[in-house]
């Protein structure tokens, strides 16, 4: 054999070995593709929150892929997809991935120019780059013809279009034509012009240098080359090449269809476990509808009293019913020109004013009052933690002895203080804490007798929350903000269905809160209704809170900066928020009355005493939780009976010696509550028997002395017999 022979058989051997080198090289290049070209299985950083109709709450764009704003092709509009194809992939339903004509083609352009005019990635080796990215080199390019080919045996060209233009690259982390034609114009694919379709289209070929958001200059002759191409195929008319060159790009901004961003982060913050466990999309309860009217209904109030000082507001809804949250609308929600709209006024603890005295007043029920039991309506002084507080109503009127449906239906103040005596304030921070109130954190002496009146902060979140229990027949069960999740929680029964059928009654009715609030029609709705407003001290927070047969709605106003407001109080700021939501509510619903237990037994009884009725007064028609029934006479009547416990002094009072009178003329009365009738009455300070009291006198001038005392009493009773009650020990301090 030759040298020449032996050198050419050397060489095809050589060749052979390094063709099957780089056939073996590249097929483990090779990387498999999924078995669907869908994202089930791809990675969710972020989830995207819809209502409950499946509108979109919120938008994402921290995923590696296009999650939820994908389309499948047939949505696609066809000219758009004829228009890309020109653009990208001229023989796209002619190549088997790979379009070698094209490629040849870009080869000699770029030596002819001496650098990189053009490529020829065909929209299917795109698709390959986005399912397996790699470096931008020869060896890349090299396994990226095979793969394409591969991609193109695997899955159809209606597959791969489809994932092509859902998931192609635009600026500003947009991907897929979707999020682009919103991104650029705030427009659906299929209400876009032509001219916007070749702009989408033209924009791939370099996202970052032809971004529309930094002008529309470096696309216009991009786009008029390409109409001039369109025209060509005759896929346009010469009018429509005469608009495309023509006719301006206007850009806008998006925006969604409506905001709810402090309901998104309170899903954050409450469901972290869902969330971590649940795909792409979250089925929350929200109503986007509802949302955008209460948002619309809020804002346009709280414009109106702007000149009052009111900055801020919120407003939830709930369907008692399944307990499913409805609208969560914070006034200018999210917006960077309203003062505090970044702060949550849902989830933020405030003084709810009067609206606990329902809760309360259904717990006096509980324990044998009636909505006939007669409290005294009269001036109140109190202990109130290291001082003395007067207690008044709004109007500072007094009305003596009222009924229970007028002393609540009028929310005044010193009967419901004389409530939460005989119920006690622990036991009523206890029902709260059962209401799912978790704010209210300290003592119940902290509070005091005061939290009937809403000294201590809550949310509108827990007081919606309370109102559902007592707007659905008296049973806890938390608010629900996700749909077809499952309550792990119980459901768990705080009050009778006759007794919140009572509350209610007594809240929509008109009549037991025209003392207070006389004829005004605000608070009287076409719907039955019961309401309930509060006000803070000094007019810092305003609310309004009511339920109809299916509904709950909570209002709060006030600023989050805690400046005062000018006089706006819960029935004429809030108010008028609450009956504007509910007949918006009404609208789209069956209505019919509030419920009203069958258990429950009518009776007439005396407007005045509370005592059946005998022909010889006037009347009206009460309803009775069987066994507490009205009484026959002033022997049956069932009073409030006091705790027994001091009035005055209370734990930790701070009493001051006054240097202007002589030391010896000092006095503090020690004091227990007047209505109670007592026989004798023993007063202790420092366990010394300082004075006693006979004949209901409930009161003892006790000489001041400066330094700490202890002060308790030891009483006889009518019903006592010999055996005394003691009064539990308190202290105090003279200065």
């Amino acid at each position: 054999m030759s040298y020449f022979s032996r050198r050419s058989t050397g060489l095809l051997v050589s060749s052979l070995i390094s063709l099957l080198v780089l056939a073996a090289l590249t097929a483990n290049a090779l990387r498999p593709f999924p078995e669907h070209l869908n994202f089930a299985n791809l990675e969710v950083r972020k989830k995207q929150m819809l209502d409950r109709r499946y509108q979109p709450l919120t938008v994402t764009y921290q995923n590696d892929w296009n999650l939820h704003d994908s389309l499948p092709l047939h949505e696609i509009p066809l000219t758009f997809q004829q228009i890309f194809i020109l653009v990208e992939d001229q023989r796209f339903y002619q190549h088997g991935g790979v379009d070698w004509r094209a490629r040849l083609n870009a080869v000699v352009q770029n030596l002819q120019a001496g650098r990189i005019v053009r490529g020829a990635s065909t929209m299917t080796e795109q698709a390959v780059r986005m399912l397996h990215p790699r470096p931008r080199t020869f060896w890349s390019r090299w396994v990226e013809t095979f793969e394409a080919m591969q991609l193109e045996a695997q899955f159809s060209k209606a597959e791969i279009l489809e994932f092509y233009l859902n998931q192609i690259h635009y600026a500003n982390q947009r991907r897929g034509v979707v999020q682009a034609a919103r991104y650029y114009f705030d427009r659906d694919l299929d209400t876009l012009s032509l001219k916007e379709m070749l702009a989408l289209a033209i924009l791939v070929r370099s996202p970052s240098r032809l971004d529309l958001r930094r002008g529309t200059e470096e696309i216009r002759q991009p786009m008029q080359r390409l109409a001039t191409r369109l025209q060509q195929a005759q896929l346009i008319s010469a009018d429509d090449y005469q608009h495309l060159i023509q006719d301006p790009l206007i850009l806008r901004t998006p925006t969604l269809p409506v905001q709810a961003t402090h309901f998104v982060n309170y899903l954050y913050r409450a469901y972290p476990q869902v969330l971590a466990q649940q795909s792409g999309r979250l089925h929350t309860t929200l109503d986007a509808s509802l949302q955008a009217s209460t948002q619309a209904i809020l804002d346009h109030r709280l414009a109106d009293l702007h000149h009052k000082g009111v900055q801020n507001g919120a407003a939830l809804i709930v369907d008692h019913h399944n307990r499913q949250i409805l609208a969560w609308v914070n006034a200018g929600d999210y917006q960077l020109d309203s003062p505090g709209s970044q702060i949550d006024a849902v989830t933020i603890p405030r003084q709810p004013g009067s609206t606990l005295k329902p809760l309360l007043y259904a717990q006096a029920l509980e324990q044998g009052w009636t909505a006939a039991t007669l409290i005294d309506d009269l001036p109140l002084t109190e202990a109130v933690g290291s001082g003395m507080h007067n207690y008044r109503n709004y109007s500072r009127s007094y009305y003596g002895p009222l009924r229970l449906r007028d002393a609540l239906g009028n929310s005044l103040n010193t009967p419901a203080v004389r409530t939460i005596q005989f119920v006690g304030a622990s036991q009523f921070l206890k029902r709260l804490r059962e209401l799912g109130v978790q704010s209210l954190t300290e003592t119940p002496d902290f509070y005091g007798d005061g939290l009937a009146l809403g000294n201590g902060g809550l949310t509108l979140f827990e007081l919606v929350q309370a109102y559902a229990v007592l707007a659905g027949g008296g049973a806890f069960r938390p608010l629900q903000a996700l749909m077809n999740q499952p309550n792990s929680e119980p459901i768990t029964p705080v009050y009778s269905p006759e007794i919140t059928s009572l509350i209610a009654d007594i809240l929509s009715d008109s009549d037991a809160r025209r003392l207070e609030f006389g004829d005004s029609t605000l608070l009287q709705f076409p719907v039955q209704t019961a309401v309930k407003t509060g006000t803070s001290n000094a007019y810092h927070d305003a609310w309004a809170v009511g339920f109809n047969h299916r509904y709950v709605i909570g209002v709060w106003l006030g600023n989050l900066d805690q400046q005062a407001m000018t006089q706006v109080s819960g029935a004429t700021g809030p108010a008028l928020v609450l009956r504007s939501l509910f007949a918006e509510l009404n609208r789209h619903t069956d209505t019919r009355p509030l419920y009203l237990s069958p258990q429950l037994l009518k009776a007439e009884i005396c407007r005045d005493s509370g005592l059946r009725a005998d022909g010889h007064c006037p009347s009206r028609y009460e309803w009775f939780v069987p066994g507490h029934e009205a009484p026959a006479s002033l022997a049956e009547l069932s009073t409030p009976a006091p705790a027994i416990r001091l009035r005055q002094p209370t734990h930790g009072l701070q009493l001051a010696m006054d240097p202007r009178i002589p030391d010896s003329q000092e006095a503090f009365s020690l004091s227990l509550p007047n209505n109670l009738a007592t026989r004798v009455v023993e007063w202790e300070v420092d366990d010394s028997v300082v004075g006693v009291t006979t004949h209901n006198h409930n009161r003892w001038d006790w000489p001041l002395s400066r330094g700490t005392h202890q002060a308790k009493a030891r009483l006889w009773t009518p019903d006592s017999g010999e055996r005394p009650l003691e009064t539990p020990p308190v202290t105090f301090y003279v200065q």
